[in-house]
């Protein structure tokens, strides 16, 4: 029977002959009063008393809800029922997408000087995060226990163009060494000088004071990278020339052992790399 069924008969009669089962229990209207006062559509009273088998709590509402209210505490506890004899299945978690790819480079530094350390080697891998690159340079073949400086330069050979100092590497006791640097190491890779400024006054020692001003220039793209021996004496002891160069903090550098001169003074191998 519908509810509008339902609301239809007791609107015609107050007592209601029907009887249906609850629970395993046969439940007779007749023992029902329709109550014209109620807000409800139909709200019944227990006339007999008599009592259902299910809780206290249930068997108490049900002259207050009446048959509206009866039919949907037991659609109520039947939904329960089917939800927990069938569970939800787990939703599927998005296919996750692919990383992209970020721009990178390697190549290979080599020897720079003609009668010494032959076997020396570097490998640089540059990668680009979009804002910066990250260049990795491992170096072998160097003398142990020895430090180094790293730079990137205009040119690979005499006389480098503008050099950009990096950083050093020290190697092992191995002659193995690895650094990590961080800044734009790419196509977009230059140094500018719009203008003519005094300069500060650091080292003020020969053979290689610092510049009181600056020169001016254009935008000069410095595509190159070096290593130096930080010390004249370590370049002498591995049978290098003894020669001081200004490429270290306080410019007293030994000779240059490797460099990018395997690439046309053009076209470095930072200029590969497009980030």
């Amino acid at each position: 029977m519908s509810l509008r069924e339902i609301r239809h008969t007791y609107t015609q009669s107050p007592i209601v002959s029907n009887s249906f089962p609850i629970f395993g229990n046969e439940v007779t209207m007749k023992n029902f009063q329709k109550l014209d006062d109620s807000i409800f559509p139909v709200q019944l009273r227990d006339r007999s008393e008599m009592r259902l088998s299910m809780p206290s709590r249930i068997h108490s509402s049900l002259g207050r809800l009446g048959v509206a209210g009866l039919l949907a505490l037991v659609g109520l506890f039947l939904g329960g029922l089917a939800g927990t004899a069938a569970p939800r299945p787990k939703p599927k978690l998005p296919a996750q997408a692919a990383p992209l790819s970020k721009p990178k480079i390697e190549f290979h530094m080599v020897p720079a000087q003609a009668t010494c350390l032959r076997q020396a080697f570097g490998e640089v891998r540059v990668t680009s995060l979009g804002p910066v690159e990250v260049m990795d340079v491992e170096v072998e073949g160097l003398p142990p226990n020895t430090d180094f400086d790293f730079f990137v330069i205009q040119v690979p050979k005499g006389p480098f163009g503008l050099a950009w100092y990096q950083g050093d590497i020290e190697t092992d006791n191995q002659g193995e060494g690895h650094q990590r640097f961080i800044g734009r190491f790419s196509i977009e890779t230059f140094i500018v000088a719009p203008g003519i400024v005094p300069a500060p006054l650091v080292h003020d020692q020969p053979p290689f004071p610092d510049a009181h001003l600056n020169p001016t220039t254009l935008p000069v793209h410095t595509f190159h990278v070096g290593l130096w021996f930080n010390s004249p004496k370590d370049a002498v002891a591995a049978g290098c020339p003894g020669a001081t160069t200004p490429f270290n903090g306080d410019h007293t550098a030994g000779v240059q052992v490797l460099n990018t001169s395997n690439f046309p003074d053009d076209q470095g191998p930072l200029r590969q790399l497009i980030p």
